[in-house]
């Protein structure tokens, strides 16, 4: 029988999920809705007629999922303020295009599906964007939704075996991490090695030459060796082997507001006749429940039914455990649990039983 938590301590090897090498080209949903968040087609287009008057944006759909190969090269508005390069701009599309373009409602970030008739907030998408932020969550399963179970793949940015579109919107404020794996770890740009010595680049040494044209790559020396790490491919690439690496947001709790229209009514919620019942992820993507398992090597200190009456006293909070010798804090915010000796963190999810 599985038990109710893995020491980190004793088992720490990774369950990296293969990064994709393959460049996400899937556009925006053209779609008209009344949204005010929607690009517009025309502008992607070549030109709007109805100039700063149109209610859609004016910037480029394609930057508006981070994958434009044009980069600052593109003659559209990107996200973040950046005009085109162009000479041959056309003054009505600046115009329309002011620095002060907001592709949210204020919130630090959106997490939006869409079934065809328009884009529609997630609630608690701050659950999301905690496991999105973290550079070895693959993807994410979300329940309660009118669609059924819905699972986004965050490599490629798209929803598992459903007719639905995922997007996720930013303030422009973002910090983005650049991650690279090393002995089936994820290790971020610049952080010191075990002898304490930095790494030879920072992270926002290659964020600046990725947002600067996305299709590029960005080379750096270690002590005689040259590497480079190709956007498209997102992988490095030295003289005697290739990693994977990875991008993703620096995680910023939302401020509490009034959100748009919501597609998931209540990503906690439950229905009369069930029970929830938290769980942790294992080593090889399984889900276990929280148990005590008493006398045994992973003996924890708390049961499903204990943090459930923690979360219900305040859903935002964190609290601790110990499985054995280890101690661990769980944050219901990030829905993360995290080994405070060694700081590595594991999902935890709440589900119906």
């Amino acid at each position: 029988m599985a038990s109710a938590c893995l020491s980190d301590e004793e088992n720490s090897s990774e369950t990296d999920s293969s990064v994709s090498d393959e460049l996400d080209t899937d556009e925006c949903s053209d779609v008209e809705t009344d949204s005010q968040k929607e690009p517009c087609r025309y502008y992607n287009r070549g030109g709007c007629r109805s100039g700063s008057r149109c209610p859609y944006l004016h910037v480029c759909k394609y930057a508006l999922k981070g994958n434009c190969r044009n980069g600052s090269d593109c003659k559209l508005k990107h996200p973040g303020g950046r005009r085109s390069s162009s000479p041959g701009s056309n003054r009505a599309v600046d115009r329309s295009a002011s620095s002060d373009v907001k592709l949210t409602d204020g919130r630090c970030y959106q997490w939006q599906l869409n079934d065809g008739n328009g884009w529609l907030d997630i609630k608690n998408n701050h659950i999301i964007e905690a496991q999105y932020s973290l550079p070895y969550t693959k993807s994410i399963k979300i329940y309660n939704t009118p669609y059924g179970a819905v699972s986004i793949d965050f490599n490629r940015m798209r929803v598992y075996r459903k007719r639905l579109k995922v997007r996720r919107l930013d303030d422009g404020n973002t910090v983005w991490i650049w991650y690279c794996t090393l002995s089936n770890k994820w290790i971020e740009y610049g952080q010191k090695d075990s002898k304490g010595n930095l790494g030879p680049v920072k992270s926002s040494d290659i964020e600046e030459k990725f947002q600067s044209n996305p299709s590029s790559s960005f080379t750096f020396n270690k002590g005689a060796e040259t590497y480079e790490i190709r956007f498209t491919e997102m992988q490095q690439v030295g003289q005697k082997r290739k990693r994977r690496v990875n991008r993703r947001p620096l995680y910023r709790q939302q401020k509490a507001q009034a959100a748009g229209p919501q597609a998931v009514p209540a990503l906690q919620s439950l229905h009369l006749g069930t029970k929830p019942q938290w769980q942790f992820e294992g080593d090889g993507g399984t889900w276990y429940e929280f148990r005590h398992r008493r006398r045994s090597p992973t003996e924890c200190s708390v049961t499903s039914d204990d943090i459930e009456r923690k979360y219900q006293q305040n859903q935002h909070s964190k609290m601790h455990f110990t499985v054995k010798e280890h101690s661990y804090e769980l944050d219901f915010g990030a829905m993360i649990q995290t080994n405070l000796k060694n700081k590595r963190s594991r999902r935890v999810r709440r589900v119906e039983v």
